[in-house]
């Protein structure tokens, strides 16, 4: 079991937001699934509680009711190597959610997410510093981040 977890709560829609997260990422699957009894906190049968895998990272979904919501201030980054890595989340993971500028989205669930491909690092710290200034503002002109559009903006002469 890993040492950190990330715990996530939804208002009744854990199992839900669980399925859709594996349903996106390759490798990933459901864990363990507690489900509500007679005494509750929720009605019979209802998940309280559920783990799962997203490519190796495990999580902890809680049905906690309407008490807290998500925030951008906690966002899961992931790391994109190709465009069509990037288009493909980017899609799916915004369905029914919010595209945001510079590769954020905001999921149906309201969690926040950056579809990054790696290689925006590398160009944001290229030692040439008028490389890595285009490459900035090529970014943040952008929604989702396209791969060519950064190469071709830190080419220009």
């Amino acid at each position: 079991m890993q040492k950190i977890t990330p715990f996530l709560w939804f208002d009744g829609k854990a199992e839900e937001a669980m399925n859709f997260y594996v349903s996106i990422f390759k490798n990933s699957k459901v864990g363990s699934v507690s489900r509500c009894g007679e005494g509750g906190p929720g009605p019979k049968g209802s998940v309280m509680s559920a783990t799962f895998q997203l490519l190796g990272q495990e999580f902890i979904a809680l049905n906690g009711g309407p008490m807290f919501t998500f925030s951008p201030a906690i966002s899961f980054f992931v790391n994109c190597e190709t465009q069509e890595e990037v288009d493909e989340l980017w899609e799916k993971l915004s369905a029914g959610g919010e595209k945001q500028r510079c590769g954020w989205l905001k999921d149906k669930y309201g969690l926040s997410w950056q579809i990054i491909p790696s290689i925006l690092g590398k160009l944001l710290q290229d030692k040439d510093a008028q490389k890595s200034s285009r490459a900035m503002q090529a970014m943040l002109q952008m929604d989702k981040i396209d791969i060519k559009r950064l190469q071709q903006a830190c080419d220009q002469a």
